[in-house]
């Protein structure tokens, strides 16, 4: 109930956000690929993670980068 649902995103969606916001991927959040929500995503650097999370107030989504740290 605490952890926020995560995703890796797939090329077609990962295109779209990128194109949408006019940005690159080394302008996003990082998240370390030794992150425990990563590995259990079993995300490799370069995917993108969406986190949909939900606060009470509203339903909101944030993007994180898989980095090799």
């Amino acid at each position: 109930m605490l952890v926020p649902e995560m995703k890796v995103i797939g090329d077609a969606e990962k295109t779209k956000l990128l194109s949408k916001f006019g940005i690159n991927e080394t302008q996003l959040p990082r998240i370390s690929s030794r992150d425990p929500a990563a590995v259990a995503l079993k995300a490799v650097p370069g995917n993108i993670i969406r986190i949909d999370r939900n606060d009470g107030t509203g339903k909101y989504t944030t993007y994180r980068v898989v980095v090799e740290e």
